[in-house]
């Protein structure tokens, strides 16, 4: 199945977290936070302007991002679990 976000709607793969501790303690499933970090899968075309222009958005696919702990809807296609949420919840991309 092939998904495509409106308007300025973008799609999110959170990255996997890490399940060890520096001090190499290993951290169990249920007491793990999920991370804030994700990759853009896939991007709407953006939003309209007061004069109905569509402004093209900041992020792109491919993009590492950083986002907030309650940030998107959780949704589940083909078996991958997504976030979907606007650009405006995303705080930043990572760059390298």
């Amino acid at each position: 199945m092939k998904f495509r976000p409106l308007h300025d709607r973008v799609v999110v793969r959170r990255v996997e977290s890490e399940t060890k501790t520096a001090g190499g303690i290993i951290i169990p499933d249920t007491a793990a936070e999920k991370p804030q970090q994700g990759e853009v899968i896939a991007v709407g075309p953006g939003a309209r302007d007061e004069s109905g222009k569509i402004v093209a958005l900041d992020v792109k696919k491919g993009d590492k991002v950083l986002f907030g702990k309650w940030s998107g809807t959780e949704v589940k296609i083909d078996g991958q679990e997504l976030l979907i949420m606007k650009e405006s919840d995303i705080m930043g991309v990572l760059d390298k």
